[in-house]
């Protein structure tokens, strides 16, 4: 049911430039928060591009075969930089800091100055960056990795953070609804992020304008739990 339904929004926006989340509900006769969440799953695997509440197909033969990592990272790009760049101001030698595979926090791994810091992060592509920086004490959550979206899955997370003291945990999500749920569309990065917020003496949500009033598949907890939130709306929501 899910499959067929994923395939009807592709013909739907293949047919035109971009539909809304009202009109793509009405076509498929489901309900709003249906089209969100199918959305938020076809975003992910790089087949459309999500903005000002409208979805369009993203055309293969102008991108190229991209990921969904590609795909996300391009999504307001120079927003998510900025943003990055003011979480650098949390950051002071000596700390102990985890980092996620989102597209923002890998943008912060790329501008973050070669101090002595620990870092410990599920981003292969953080990895890779970080290797990089003499003075950074690095740590991958190892396991298995996913290609196609960047991160490694592992199932011995809690026992790796054990002897680890997080200072600060910055991430991003797939999106935070009106009722201030945060949302991601994978289990396993859902259960990385719940399980770093739960143990960080501090946190950081990187979030650009898009992923406000959004919702996806799995819960991550909500805007409550985290320390401070770095947006680049101009008025901020209060946590």
């Amino acid at each position: 049911m899910k499959v067929a339904r994923h395939n009807q929004i592709l013909t739907l926006l293949e047919q035109t430039q971009s539909l809304s989340t009202d009109e793509l509900a009405v076509s498929l006769s489901v309900s709003k928060e249906t089209v969100r969440r199918d959305l938020s799953a076809l975003q992910l695997q790089g087949k459309i591009q999500r903005s000002h509440g409208r979805a369009r197909l993203i055309r293969r033969d102008r991108h190229g075969n991209e990921s969904p990592f590609q795909t996300r990272l391009k999504s307001h790009y120079a927003h998510k930089s900025d943003i990055a760049r003011h979480a650098l101001a949390w950051i002071e030698e000596g700390m102990t800091i985890a980092l996620d595979a989102s597209s923002t926090c890998w943008l912060l791994a790329r501008q973050l100055p070669d101090i002595s810091i620990t870092l410990f992060t599920n981003s292969h592509l953080a990895c890779v960056e970080l290797s990089k920086r003499e003075q950074v004490r690095l740590i991958s959550s190892g396991g298995e990795l996913q290609r196609e979206f960047g991160y490694y899955v592992n199932p011995a997370l809690l026992s790796q953070l054990r002897p680890l003291d997080i200072d600060l945990f910055i991430f991003s999500c797939e999106g935070v609804d009106s009722q201030g749920v945060m949302w991601d569309s994978s289990d396993h990065n859902a259960s990385y992020k719940s399980l770093l917020l739960k143990r960080a003496s501090q946190s950081l949500l990187l979030l650009d304008k898009s992923k406000f009033n959004r919702s996806s598949e799995v819960r991550i907890g909500t805007v409550d739990e985290v320390t401070h939130l770095i947006s680049d709306l101009q008025a901020e929501p209060a946590l």
